[in-house]
């Protein structure tokens, strides 16, 4: 099949089997329309009928040609296109292109020029460039937008106002105090009322407008104002429809070729552009619909460009306006609650039946109520949001240049100037370096902000050498390119700078780039937060052990081998702190208790009772980075060389201004949980307290723990934290050693303070509806006094509880259930806590729970609003919307 031709939805249909013990198939299935589909084509037809004659009495062609275009557009478009729900017709964005082609080559040619334009849309489709289309800047096509509106409400102003409209908006601005002393007030009270009806129409209050409001304005304002107009008996110009059997079709073009040629190339721009990016707004706003009616296929722009092609052939052939998706009625269709292409078509088929059996209704119609619909259709164009964009991504002189090029040139001049510009623009930033010194503490800086290219280089050259002779000068490289004349120009003076006893330290650039051999980077090309061990960089080669260095390797590689870490959990394989976790710690972080290497009556070792041994991990090489710290050197260094200068003058503030979180994080100890990481803070903004399970002691008891207590009275009551979340995550060793407890442990510290989580192992098995044998005797036989064990078993005797759960999924083994509890036991926990109870009493604090799914890298927090304990995954936020 031909890449020009679009594949048919029933093109590909197969014979299927009869199955046995079926009944037998039905007969050929029925074309339906869904009820969604007929309203929303009614809704669309609504505002299509007015707008279409509105826009062809705006291009002055005959009217006739704006509902032959909107059938056309709504039929063929909404057929073959590759948006099933965007209405195509005659545009407001083509009204100037049109009106221009009218007055230099005639309706005729105008017609074959959009044929024409037609082809050329086919052949882009058939060459699949529809997205490269939207390569073109944003403030283009807003600006250009903007410039047609411009020159839409100018020209509609005059027949407002009882006049004619010239060729031009200069024109249009001259004429137009003449037009206010010869004012036609028939025309302007028309026109007034139409905009009244427009604007206040959807204003409506109360249920009332809730109900009228579903009618169109446009509708309503055009109906209104020629009621008006036929029952005081206005005099004034009304629509005209001649017979159809004098409408003038298609003709041979006549007139210079490359005055055509640049005709259908306009043509096509603004069609294609507009077209191809109101299907995207169309994806947009289905994405957006709460209740979703059914499927909605994304948009297919290639078949969407074969679509507006096929629809402008048509049309220029049967003698309608050019065809391009509109987004007035797009987001009509979308908010009516369509749910297919049939009622783009149904809409077409309206206006077929409209203008064969309505025309006597139509030409009751006065011209002026029209001219006020379109005019603010143009107005509208102008839109206040996309200038707020523009000028906040600083592309403002290219809209405002685009803008004046289309509203005093054309359009296409005005694009042609546009993209000229947009070009000088993005040149002017690729090439554009801000370079600055300053000195602070002794120490010289000289930040470079930008590409670093030749034409920067008499100003960086200027500015290092105002760094005196054998001082210490830092150089921070803020940018993504340095070509070989800045290179060289920075590595001669690093030598000579160095030679003469000064010292040189370059920070900041792309990684692997290397001024010269004594600051040399090590070359890393890894991810950020890519562990230690996984780092795939260059490392210095193994120096052979000798003597005392081959013993402690070999105790090392003994000691590794036993396997067996907490932080391994069911079947994960065990993480190590990423190299630049000290780039991102938060301040106050606090560790209790901290494990150290595997050492016997710990985890890890052989024979702990209660604790399943890992498996045994391979002796490490002898390394003399890794033996020696080398690893741990790295990282810092890293951070030194690449975070350091970022973050220089904010841990600066912070170590003025002292440490103001808002978030107590109390989580576990794995190394495989970066808390700054899974939750995107920064310095300053986590007051992290880590121990082996995440466990809240209940205060005053035999075997509590009071830096965990002491962590939340500080957080609580002298920082003023706002929050406390208790974090749990997946594949925890601390749970995994709960669940594998038996009778009699309790010899070492390790076991001593897993007993903390024997209230959350008692919630997890007394929320299965079960009698918590296991629970019970695992507490009852380690520590019968316990005071958190007794507590947990009066507390789950004395109420049901419900199940804690994953919203979306289920719990995966008896260990995940066994986190989830946890988490919300030791959030019990916390609550018994004096500062927090006075906190929480007075609305000062709020609690969280929290769930991180290590495989999955994806967070659940305890819903405060469902019933019972249930964790909702977060979802993503686009931030920037």
């Amino acid at each position: 099949m031909s890449a020009c031709v679009p594949a048919r939805a029933d093109s590909a249909r197969t014979k299927h089997v009869h199955p046995p013990h079926s009944p037998p198939p039905g007969g050929p299935r029925r074309f339906r329309v869904a009820g969604a589909d007929v309203s929303a084509a009614i809704a669309v037809f609504l505002i299509a009928l007015p707008l279409s004659l509105g826009i062809a009495l705006a291009t002055g062609a005959p009217l006739q040609a704006g509902l032959v275009a909107a059938a056309v557009g709504g039929i063929v478009a909404g057929r073959i296109g590759g948006c099933p729900l965007q209405v195509s017709g005659p545009a407001a964005g083509l009204t100037v292109v049109t009106a221009d082609l009218i007055q230099r080559y005639g309706w005729r040619t105008t017609c074959a020029i959009t044929v024409l334009a037609g082809l050329a849309q086919l052949g882009l489709g058939c060459l699949r460039v529809a997205r490269s289309a939207l390569a073109v800047s944003p403030a283009i096509v807003h600006g250009m937008l903007a410039g047609i509106g411009v020159t839409i409400a100018v020209a509609q102003l005059h027949i407002v106002l009882g006049g004619t409209p010239q060729s031009s908006v200069p024109e249009n601005l001259v004429a137009l105090p003449a037009q206010l002393a010869n004012l036609h007030p028939a025309d302007l009270a028309v026109s007034v009322l139409a905009l009244v009806l427009l604007l206040l129409w959807p204003r409506l209050p109360g249920r009332a407008g809730q109900v009228l409001g579903r009618v169109p304005a446009a509708l309503i304002a055009v109906a209104g104002a020629t009621a008006v107009a036929a029952l005081t008996g206005l005099v004034l110009p009304k629509v005209d429809l001649p017979s159809w059997s004098s409408h003038a079709l298609a003709t041979l073009p006549d007139g210079p070729v490359l005055g055509l040629v640049a005709a259908v190339l306009t043509t096509t721009l603004v069609c294609s552009v507009q077209s191809l990016l109101g299907a995207v707004a169309v994806d947009k706003l289905v994405a957006a619909r709460p209740t979703p009616a059914g499927h909605v296929k994304r948009s297919d722009l290639d078949r969407e460009l074969l679509g507006q092609g096929a629809a402008n052939i048509v049309s220029g052939s049967l003698g309608g306006l050019p065809v391009a998706g509109v987004a007035v009625r797009s987001s009509a269709n979308v908010a009516a609650g369509a749910v297919s292409r049939n009622s783009t078509m149904l809409h077409g088929v309206l206006v077929v039946i409209a203008a064969l059996l309505l025309v006597p209704a139509l030409e009751l119609i006065p011209l002026a109520s029209l001219a006020a619909l379109v005019m603010t259709v143009g107005f509208k164009m102008i839109s206040l949001n996309h200038i707020r964009t523009v000028t906040r991504h600083r592309e403002v002189l290219v809209y405002a240049v685009t803008t004046g090029g289309v509203v005093f040139l054309g359009v296409l001049e005005g694009v042609a100037l546009g993209i000229a510009v947009a070009v000088g623009v993005a040149l002017h930033r690729l090439t554009r370096t801000r370079i600055t010194h300053d000195e602070a503490e002794g120490v010289h800086h000289v930040h470079v902000r930008g590409q670093l290219t030749f034409l920067a280089v008499p100003r960086l050259s200027r500015l290092l050498h105002q760094v005196p002779h054998g001082a210490d000068a830092v150089v921070e490289l803020d940018g993504s390119f340095m070509d070989h004349a800045a290179y060289e120009t920075l590595q001669d003076w690093q030598k000579t700078h160095i030679s003469q006893g000064g010292s040189v330290d370059i920070t900041g650039r792309r990684p692997g780039t290397r001024i010269s051999e004594p600051a040399a980077t090590d070359g890393c090309r890894c991810r950020p937060w890519t562990p230690w061990r996984n780092h795939q960089c260059d490392r210095p080669p193994a120096a052979p052990p000798s003597g005392a260095d081959r013993q402690d390797t070999a105790g090392g590689a003994r000691d590794r081998s036993r396997g067996g870490r907490l932080g391994r959990g069911s079947g994960e394989a065990s993480g190590t702190v990423p190299a630049d976790t000290a780039a991102h710690k938060t301040a106050g972080e606090t560790t209790a208790p901290a494990t150290g290497p595997s050492t016997p009556g710990t985890p890890g070792t052989p024979g702990t009772p209660g604790i399943p041994d890992g498996p045994a991990k391979p002796a490490i090489p002898a390394n003399p980075a890794r033996r020696s710290g080398g690893e741990l050197a790295r990282g810092i260094s890293a951070f030194h060389r690449n975070t350091a200068p970022l973050m220089r003058r904010e841990l600066a503030r912070l170590a003025r201004e002292g440490q103001q979180p808002s978030q107590l994080f109390l989580t576990c100890a794995d190394s495989r949980v970066v808390t700054s990481m899974i939750t995107s803070s920064g310095p300053g903004d986590l007051f992290v307290v880590r121990n082996v399970g995440n466990f809240v002691p209940l205060p005053g008891e035999e075997s509590g723990d009071d830096s965990v207590a002491a962590a939340i009275e500080y957080a609580v009551d002298v920082l003023k934290v706002r929050s406390v979340t208790v974090c749990g995550h997946s594949g925890c060793g601390a749970m995994q050693a709960l669940l594998g407890a038996g009778p009699g442990d309790g010899h070492t510290p390790l076991q001593r303070w897993l007993r903390h989580g024997l209230p959350s192992l008692e919630r997890a098995h007394a929320d299965t509806g079960t009698d918590a044998d296991t629970g019970t005797d695992a507490a009852t036989n380690a520590d019968a006094g316990s005071g958190a064990a007794a507590h947990a078993r009066s507390h789950a005797r004395s109420r049901p509880r419900p199940r804690p759960r994953l919203a979306g999924r289920e719990i995966a083994d008896a260990a995940e259930q066994l986190c989830l509890a946890n988490v919300v036991q030791q959030l019990e926990h916390l609550r018994a806590h004096a500062s927090v109870a006075r906190a929480l009493r007075s609305g000062d604090l709020e609690l969280h729970g929290m769930y991180f799914h290590l495989g999955e890298a994806q967070s659940y927090l305890l819903s405060q609003e469902a019933e019972g304990s249930v964790f909702e995954l977060v979802p993503e936020i686009d931030l920037t919307a």
